[in-house]
């Protein structure tokens, strides 16, 4: 939140949550309005987000049983579904609650990250769901949502959120009427999922050190945002020294503090 605000000073966020919209959100949320940032909290209301879409059935249908929920969190597959709903609603831009904005998105439109490329080609191999700008009622939001409807799979990991964008932009490309950009992983993937350990260690050694100076620069520089990947980082300290200390220090909109330079 702190980093948002730091790039979007007078940005509105809104933070869609049963457990954040109770008097214990609000007393989490209150020092961020006292410094003049404009951010609520609101508990998802699904029937009204999905009305009038093709989600509205089957979010009917998922009530009375008659669609398997799966083994995969039932929350974590309408969290996906939800985030689409809002922007095809209202617009703007949607972020996961672990990732650090380190630029204004102000200049960006219809736009979603690559999390992957092909090293040869430089095309795009998968798309993420975790950072999204869309104009309200966009037709590639729009095929998301259908998607989501017709080939719900609650049994495999991602199917019905990374995979599923990355299957739908490939069935779009190219044809008219779905304008949007597609960026590259640097914009808010910068580093994958199986390395994002690397950027909360601290300096082992000079070469290390090296390596550490370089990816802060190069995120620094490149990078919109960073994906922290919570399923892989959640548990790992924050080291001293380490890439993500640097960027939390940027970011702080409470302190004056800063961490000693790499």
């Amino acid at each position: 939140v702190q980093s948002l605000f730091k790039s979007h000073p007078k940005g509105c966020l809104i933070i869609v949550s049963n457990s954040m919209d109770s008097s214990r959100g609000m007393r989490v949320l209150r020092p961020f309005s006292d410094k003049g940032f404009r951010v609520t909290a609101i508990s998802p209301d699904f029937n009204y987000l999905f009305k009038n879409t093709v989600a509205e059935a089957w979010f009917d249908r998922l009530r009375k049983g008659n669609v398997d929920p799966g083994e995969i969190s039932l929350g974590q597959n309408l969290s996906n579904l939800l985030r689409l709903a809002l922007l095809y609603k209202f617009g703007g831009v949607y972020i996961d609650t672990d990732v650090i904005v380190l630029k204004s998105f102000s200049k960006l439109r219809n736009a979603i990250g690559a999390q992957t490329i092909d090293a040869k080609t430089g095309n795009w191999t998968r798309l993420n769901n975790a950072v999204m700008i869309f104009d309200k009622g966009h037709p590639l939001l729009y095929k998301f949502i259908e998607e989501f409807a017709l080939t719900f799979n609650g049994n495999k990991w991602g199917f019905n959120g990374p995979y599923l964008v990355s299957r739908v932009v490939l069935k779009v490309k190219g044809r008219p009427g779905f304008d949007f950009n597609v960026l590259p992983p640097m914009a808010f993937y910068p580093v994958d999922w199986r390395r994002i350990g690397g950027l909360f260690e601290g300096a082992t050694n000079e070469d290390h050190l090296k390596w550490l100076r370089g990816k802060l620069w190069q995120i620094r520089s490149q990078s919109l945002a960073v994906h922290l990947w919570n399923r892989e980082s959640r548990m790992v300290k924050v080291e001293e020294g380490s890439i993500i200390s640097h960027i939390m220090s940027d970011c702080c909109v409470f302190c004056n503090s800063s961490v000693s330079t790499l």
